[in-house]
């Protein structure tokens, strides 16, 4: 089965896109975070310096971690998912269960391998310029240099490997163990559902945010910019927890902008209403990127202004562990906003591409190219839509905790603006996308498209 594996990533190329990207920009983040702990070694780094870069290594790299982990399950998913045709085939002509698991997990392991090796290429220099960054703002000496060795790069392959794997096997079990016609079916309507280990991870996140949120107000409440370490991170477990709550919403979603969309949108607003309906699995992976960027950027940049708002109340100038902190803090809005950005224009190439032969059926039954354009710019704003009013209810887990227990006021500080040009980046990055993806994709002739 590895051998049909390999010969499965050769022929469907196009296909593993997604998931190989967030594997290489994934290896590509933690390695130029780990390089900071091969860094700490090898310059002999000593007291603030070292605790630095440490922390920096640990701390943002463990997030980024995290969002790797997330996006490779996620890209895998709509991969298994967009076969769901050629699975059900295998099955027919024989395949077992453990042989069509094999296969999975043994394309992802490929995939890894390769991803993880190719990004050693640019994590040198993104964190040299990381590096560059803690010596611009006076936290590591300019004569600290910088290394990149042992800890870099088996931390990126290991985690690369064992990352996609787990969710090759998590999506693989789900996929084989549907019988034949639930296969066909499945494949025709992509009609994701939660499965009951997915509910149970969505709970545990969101109660982990509830948690970090709880300890902010009471037992953080006056301890000063002391309180970010727990504020900071409950976006990120509430942003995770709404997302895998995705193809949930994505239902509820469809159901109630079907209404809307047919009256106010003519035929192109049917279209979308009749699409959306039969797709939440692959809109459920589109507005993952959107939730989690959306949550990351509106916590962590509100988050940093009431921090800023307070000391200037206080007329206090920051330490330089504050200015650690913001450093930490903006370096992780970069990080999301990179991962995220390139995750959701990686996705949604993926999830058009795959709609060749249903954009030349349309086409065939009369629809027009601006038709179906415009269809899927209706679907592009359904998406950004959902994806910043989930991500601005997972931002409110930091936001309005801190606030409390920093400024006594659930109102955060910061200006409006600062929100909208998050929502208007996540809006363009949405539409613009999906537009050129099904400009591209509509230039094959719809007979073409159509048998294909």
């Amino acid at each position: 089965m590895f051998a049909l594996a390999l010969r499965s990533l050769r022929r469907r190329a196009s296909a593993f896109t997604a998931a190989f990207l967030a594997m290489f920009l994934g290896a590509t983040m933690i390695m130029a975070f780990a390089s900071m702990l091969d860094t700490a070694e090898g310059s002999g780094a000593t007291g603030e310096a070292a605790e630095t870069l440490s922390t920096m290594a640990i701390v943002v790299g463990g997030w980024g971690l995290l969002l790797v982990v997330f996006a490779v399950a996620s890209t895998l998913t709509l991969s298994v998912r967009q076969r769901a045709a050629e699975l059900a085939l295998l099955k027919s002509a024989g395949a077992t269960p453990a042989q069509l698991g094999r296969m999975i997990v043994g394309e992802a392991a490929g995939l890894a391998v390769a991803a993880a090796l190719l990004a050693v290429v640019p994590a040198i220099p993104a964190g040299r310029a990381l590096l560059g960054l803690l010596h611009g703002t006076g936290q590591v000496p300019a004569g600290i240099g910088y290394h990149f060795g042992p800890v870099a790069l088996s931390m990126g392959i290991a985690v690369t490997l064992v990352s996609a794997v787990a969710a090759a096997l998590i999506t693989a079990r789900r996929a084989v163990r549907v019988r034949v016609a639930e296969s066909m079916a499945a494949a025709a309507t992509d009609d994701a559902r939660l499965s009951r280990k997915r509910i149970v991870f969505a709970a545990v996140f969101l109660l982990l945010a509830a948690f970090e949120a709880i300890i902010t107000v009471t037992v953080m409440d006056g301890a000063g910019s002391d309180a970010m370490a727990t504020s900071g991170q409950a976006d990120i477990f509430a942003g995770i927890g709404l997302a895998l709550l995705a193809p949930a919403i994505m239902r509820r979603v469809t159901a109630l902008a079907a209404g809307p969309l047919r009256a106010l949108g003519g035929a192109p607003g049917g279209l979308a209403a009749a699409t959306m309906r039969r797709r939440t699995g692959a809109l459920a992976s589109a507005v993952t990127p959107v939730i989690l960027f959306v949550a990351t950027a509106v916590g962590t940049l509100f988050l940093q202004a009431t921090e800023n708002a307070a000391m200037d109340a206080a007329g206090l100038a920051k330490t330089a562990e504050q200015k650690s902190i913001e450093t930490l803090n903006f370096v992780v809005i970069g990080m999301v906003v990179l991962f995220t950005a390139i995750m959701l224009v990686n996705t949604l190439v993926a999830a058009t591409a795959d709609r060749r032969r249903e954009f030349g059926q349309t086409r065939l039954a009369g629809a027009t190219p601006r038709q179906v354009l415009a269809a899927v710019a209706l679907e592009s704003a359904v998406l950004t839509v959902t994806g910043v009013l989930v991500g601005t209810v997972a931002s409110v887990f930091t936001i309005v905790p801190f606030g409390l227990a920093r400024r006594a006021s659930a109102v955060p500080d910061g200006d409006v603006w600062t929100y909208l040009a998050v929502a208007a980046l996540a809006a363009v990055l949405t539409g613009a996308t999906a537009y050129g993806a099904t400009r591209r994709t509509i230039r094959v002739p719809a007979v073409e498209a159509a048998l294909r």
